[in-house]
């Protein structure tokens, strides 16, 4: 019997086995190719940062001296390491004094080693010397062609994997050859035999193969000869079976008509039940568009009149006012901004449900956002008799990567929430970090108040849309419910985790952990210089605590008085460079004592005073509580610096810019309010009420800038900005939306109809502003 050399089954052990053995040496390969490639990729930062380290020194001094000559010799000397394709010597001013670079290696294999180790690194190191080591000089940049070590990479991993498919060939015909003498060829003899065979007495014996009758194949020519004896009765017994089976198959064909009859029956009533899911479908489909409408216009509706009346009350804010008329106005502004909020956590939670919302990828600087947030908000705490401190951690890189906006939008709400809900005692918001990876860490961001707590049972509910602990917070303390079922759907969003802690009248403690990328490492801010210091901090208080950690990682050397209201302080009082006071009441206690320190008062925005109130206590500089750790460090600074210009100074309109800007829209009030913005902003405003309107003053003046809101009777501004861009004449002018619909949606129809950016109403004076300057930049008189 002629049977293939691939159906051998000698062909085929010895397949299995070299197979194996070729999956086991790949796999050992390749682990010995990742081991290698890691401690390539390892070696490409290590020779760099050799490089780096060797010429630190000499840049440090170069660009200290600012000499080109010795910076260009430098850099052609590191140019001649052959994977550093541009070296640069910059000063901290950003200008090159010298910079040298040269093409990039070309192979066809370039592809694969780029996709390993990048195409270029880029390495950056700050440069300072000795005697200045807070004065920054500049920078030394390297740029690397990873492509020499990647070549080297791939030729070693190239001849592993070949050494092992070779040494899987070979093995493969030993393997071959062993199993044919001792199992093929005895197995084909006895084939041979079977074939053979032609009488019943040929039939009853099979011999066995010389030298196989104690092994599996003697057992096999036995199992057979017995198996030839039993083919008679096993045939007979076939026959019969044979005649049953034909009965059966008969009966099967008559129940398998039947059952073909039911399946006709079910497959009409399953077509009857899909057309009526698909008229349920295209019903909720309808449902969903038109709730979609719905917001829409309601965003749109609702938001046009907010702009309106928050636009006033700020030109108001801005002019002459008595106290109590500001106090008021500031007072509706702030509840108009509440209003503003609510509407856009409703807009958000609808975002949620249709799977529609997006998420921005931007450095942001987390300590700072965290540092505004708590500013903004411990304006109201003055008002309560609570503490609010704020503390990040020093390890906190100085920029992170994510979506701020979001961010804000969640420590927002739980810091409202958490004062909200305090009455006494104190609202603490802490940043820690949690390194997991290189450039990625967790961030946790725990707000901890001393409120009314949540009970247990509770906790699982308070995330629903529209819910409360209970129905009596809502009476006492207001609020609808949306802020915390939006922080953990915002939270989860950005692959992050919402905790809660509570305990009935013993207060709150929620954590919100992010997995952020890290930016950049140095802090935004410059550190003061290191001086020596009194903390006062009143017993029971937090702030002074926080305060001393802070001073103290900016290695200032430090004393911490804690002192009760009423009793004397102490007689002698540590040596010191200046005093950092929490309160007026005791600034006035030491306005006599020491008077040649100077004295930086932390406290709340209702006890800061005026120029005057403050220097007679011995005040030179203030800073609201809980403070910023840039605006602290600088007001250190000031306090050693003569004449200071007094921080509370008013604000300055800008100087007119000369720029033209065409402001198209219908509403009356909001002309009122935009333009009064872009006037006191310094820009020269014409108004235009719709499109056709805007297209004639088009063709009459020359603008720099079209501020144009979207829905306006005879012309809307979808349509005047598609025949803008069709039109050669104004292709090139920046065309805003100023617009009340804030959806997505909304958005990319505006960058469709060919507008520049887009600014939802009600909006600020200061984001006007730095649109304008984004697309129009800075002016100056």
């Amino acid at each position: 019997m002629n049977i293939r050399f691939t159906d051998r089954l000698s062909f085929k052990q010895a397949r299995l086995g070299v197979l194996a053995a070729f999956i086991l040496g790949t796999l050992l390969g390749l682990v010995q190719v990742a081991l290698d490639y890691q401690s390539e990729d390892a070696a490409i930062d290590r020779e760099i940062q050799a490089q780096i380290n060797v010429s630190l020194g000499p840049a440090s001094r170069i660009a200290y001296n600012i000499d080109a000559e010795l910076a260009a010799e430098l850099v052609n000397g590191l140019l001649q390491s052959p994977p550093i394709v541009r070296a640069e010597i910059v000063d901290n001013n950003g200008m090159a004094l010298a910079s040298v670079s040269r093409p990039m290696a070309s192979s066809p294999y370039r592809l694969v080693s780029d996709a390993l180790f990048d195409r270029r690194r880029e390495y950056s190191q700050p440069l300072y010397v000795q005697h200045a080591p807070n004065e920054l000089l500049g920078h030394l940049i390297i740029e690397v062609d990873t492509f020499h070590q990647g070549a080297s990479f791939l030729r070693r991993a190239g001849l592993t994997m070949l050494s092992g498919f070779i040494l899987s060939l070979v093995l493969s015909l030993i393997l071959v050859v062993l199993f044919y003498g001792m199992l093929t060829k005895p197995l084909v003899r006895l084939i041979d035999d079977l074939l053979n065979m032609r009488t019943e007495e040929e039939r009853s014996r099979l011999p066995c193969p010389v030298g196989h009758e104690r092994d599996e194949i003697g057992a096999l020519v036995e199992v057979i000869n017995r198996q030839l004896q039993s083919i008679d009765v096993n045939m007979r017994q076939k026959l019969r079976a044979e005649e049953r089976l034909r009965q059966y198959l008969e009966e099967l064909e008559i129940i398998v008509e039947a059952r073909t009859t039911e399946l006709q029956d079910a497959n009409i009533q399953l077509r009857l039940s899909n057309q009526e899911l698909e008229r349920s479908r295209e019903e909720a489909l309808s449902m969903a568009r038109a709730r979609s409408a719905f917001l829409a216009h309601m965003s749109h509706e609702i938001r046009t009149p907010i702009n309106g009346l928050l636009g006033m009350i700020g030109l108001t804010l801005d002019s002459s006012l008595n106290d109590e008329q500001r106090q008021q106005l500031s007072i509706a502004y702030d509840s108009g901004k509440v209003l503003v909020a609510l509407l856009n956590d409703i807009l958000d939670l609808s975002k949620f449900e249709a799977g529609k919302l997006q998420l921005e990828q931007i450095p942001f600087d987390l300590g700072a956002l965290v540092e505004e947030t708590a500013g903004l908000l411990s304006q109201n705490v003055g008002k309560q008799d609570i503490e609010l401190t704020c503390r990040i951690d020093p390890a906190l890189p100085g920029m992170l990567v994510g979506d701020p906006t979001r961010v804000r939008q969640i420590i927002s709400n739980l810091l409202s929430n958490a004062l909200k809900f305090t009455e006494q005692g104190h609202v603490a918001i802490r940043v820690e970090t949690e390194q997991r990876r290189k450039t990625e860490q967790w961030v946790h961001v725990i707000i901890r108040d001393t409120g009314i707590g949540i009970a247990s049972e509770a906790l699982g509910e308070i995330f629903s849309p529209f819910t409360q602990a209970n129905a009596n917070i809502s009476r006492r303390f207001g609020g609808t419910g949306l802020g915390l079922t939006l922080c953990k759907s915002l939270t989860e969003a950005m692959g992050g985790q919402l905790k809660v802690e509570s305990v009935i009248d013993q207060g709150s403690t929620f954590t919100v952990s992010l997995p952020l990328h890290t930016h950049m490492l140095v802090p935004t801010f410059a550190f003061p210089t290191p001086r020596s210091a009194v903390v006062f901090n009143r017993q029971g208080r937090l702030q002074g605590r926080v305060l001393l950690e802070q001073l103290e990682y900016w290695q200032m050397r430090c004393h911490l008085i804690e002192y009760r209201d009423g009793e004397p302080l102490p007689a002698e009082l540590p040596e010191a460079d200046f005093w950092l006071l929490d309160s007026v009441a005791l600034a006035e206690r030491l306005a006599d004592t020491c008077r040649s320190i100077p004295r930086l008062l932390v406290c709340s925005y209702s006890q800061l005073r005026n120029t005057e109130d403050a220097r007679a206590c011995g005040i030179y500089q203030q800073v609201p509580s809980p403070p910023a750790r840039a605006r602290l460090a600088r007001a250190i600074e000031e306090l050693f610096v003569v004449d200071v210009t007094p921080s509370q100074a008013a604000r300055a309109l800008p100087p007119p810019t000369g720029q033209r800007i065409l402001l198209v829209e219908d509403n009356m009030v909001n002309q009122m309010v935009a333009k009064g913005m872009l006037s006191r902003l310094g820009y020269r405003v014409a108004v235009a009420e719709h499109g056709e309107a805007a297209l004639d003053r088009l063709q009459e003046e020359d603008f720099e800038l079209v501020l144009m809101d979207c829905n306006m009777p005879v012309m809307d501004g979808y349509e005047t900005s598609r025949r803008m861009r069709a039109d050669s004449r104004w292709r090139n002018i920046p065309v805003v939306a100023l617009t009340a619909n804030a959806l997505h949606e909304d958005r990319q129809r505006c960058e469709e109809a060919g507008m520049n950016d887009y600014l939802a109403k009600p909006f600020k004076r200061e984001d006007l502003q730095a649109l304008l300057e984004k697309w129009l930049g800075h002016t100056e008189s």
